[in-house]
């Protein structure tokens, strides 16, 4: 009788598993004419804030030179474009004006409309959400979904509000909006037991990922050059200081260290609990940067003759706890499976957002996510996260990573700074 219990129940786990992979490949092989797809993901490389490569470029001339290589990398005329949404969150009124100004110096008509969007550090990826409903719901047939943040300009006093209602202050969880981010991963570290050598451990092998991606060249198809005017400082014993102009072209990401380790780490103090394990080097960099993603119903690709990279699947929104932000992928990322009937395993890539080693590495331990999925290419730990434009800055990185492994689904998630979580998932269509 056992035997036959335990039989029947090994039938049972195939059946499912079985099921599992027909319904993976059903998402891989659907084809439609309203589906949303993906024919174009950039992104500028990322700088450190303040002493990088855009620290004398405002982030309305990232979004200009991003928002004109999304379409040219296309193939496509600007004009057709019936809307952008970019994320941005710390920009003055959201960048909406010199947002404008940016998709008009970027050879936009102004038939196309824009907007900005604030949804925290996932404002990138909202911006594309956001996109993809329009699509999906008739209003439009191709947009952009963007993302930009000067950390160099607007970080620092901007990020937090300065006015108020003392009477919303002193309401029902009220304090734990106010709370900064860096105690946020320390709440995580100390409810969840991630130890500091784990994230000291996690942030080596962001960097370790990141510098082997770029020696091979991944990053190269994602990243658009750009071309900057340098303010140089040349000093000269003797003689009195002065100022030059130079033109650099950057294209490389600069927060990638090498010779990071965890002995070196474990040297750092606690930046914001004196017995914490959150420090500059396991969290992310404050850094600045744009990206751009052209998204369009299958139909209109097919007509205009665009190649299509990836197919735009769902999204969901989660919230949870402010004080323990940073477990938002560990309750996003279910909800967006769910939805497109996918299991934990069935993804092949994913891309989770490294606001702070303690955040990710508990999401992709509660999920029991295989670590060999997570950040091929490292993550904002060692690239740096320009907050408005990490969303669009994963798909980019994302895409091409699912081209260069011949793999076909992806996910990519974050947390952002309220409480909540989000995540989205695509399927390649790349050869």
């Amino acid at each position: 009788m056992t035997s036959l219990s335990t039989n029947k129940r090994l039938e049972q786990i195939k059946d499912h598993i079985a099921g599992r992979h027909s319904l993976r490949e059903r998402l891989i092989h659907h084809r439609h004419p309203d589906d949303v797809v993906i024919v174009s993901a950039v992104r500028t490389a990322i700088c450190r804030a303040g002493k990088g490569g855009f620290k004398d470029m405002y982030p309305e001339d990232l979004l200009a030179v991003i928002l004109r290589a999304a379409a040219e990398k296309a193939k496509l005329d600007p004009a057709l474009v019936n809307d952008i949404q970019t994320g941005n969150v710390l920009q003055e009124l959201g960048g909406i004006k010199v947002g404008r100004a940016a998709m008009f110096s970027a050879g936009f008509p102004y038939t196309t409309t824009y907007a900005v969007l604030n949804r925290q550090c996932s404002s990138g990826l909202q911006a594309c959400s956001y996109v993809a409903n329009a699509i999906r719901a008739g209003e439009i047939d191709i947009g952009i979904g963007a993302g930009v943040e000067s950390m160099t300009h607007d970080y620092g006093s901007k990020s937090m509000p300065k006015r108020i209602s003392p009477a919303i202050k002193a309401g029902p969880g009220a304090a734990d909006c106010f709370v900064p981010m860096g105690i946020t991963s320390e709440n995580v570290a100390s409810d969840f037991g991630i130890s500091r050598e784990d994230q000291d451990k996690f942030s080596v092998e962001s960097h370790e990922k990141a510098l082997k991606a770029q020696a091979q060249g991944l990053f190269d198809a994602e990243i658009v050059p750009v071309k900057v005017q340098q303010k140089i400082v040349i000093k000269k014993e003797g003689e009195p200081d002065r100022e030059e102009i130079r033109e650099v072209i950057i294209s490389k990401d600069e927060g990638p260290r090498a010779g990071s380790t965890v002995e070196k780490l474990s040297k750092l103090k606690p930046v914001f609990k004196k017995d914490g394990s959150t420090t500059a080097g396991n969290a992310s960099q404050v850094s600045d940067g744009a990206a751009a993603v052209v998204l369009m119903r299958r139909s209109k690709a097919e007509e205009l003759g665009c190649k299509i990279l990836a197919r735009w699947c769902g999204a969901r929104v989660v919230g949870c706890p402010p004080r323990i932000m940073g477990i938002g992928p560990a309750v996003a990322i279910p909800a967006v499976l769910k939805d497109v009937g996918l299991h934990v395993d069935d993804v092949d890539i994913y891309e989770i957002n490294e606001a702070f080693a303690s955040q990710a590495l508990f999401s992709v331990r509660h999920l029991d996510i295989k670590a060999e999925k997570v950040n091929p290419k490292g993550g904002a730990i060692a690239l740096g996260h320009p907050l408005g434009m990490t969303g669009a800055r994963q798909m980019a990185t994302l895409i091409s990573q699912l081209h260069h492994t011949k793999e076909k689904i992806g996910v990519i998630s974050m947390c952002y700074g309220i409480g909540g979580g989000m995540a989205a998932v695509i399927v390649s269509e790349q050869e």
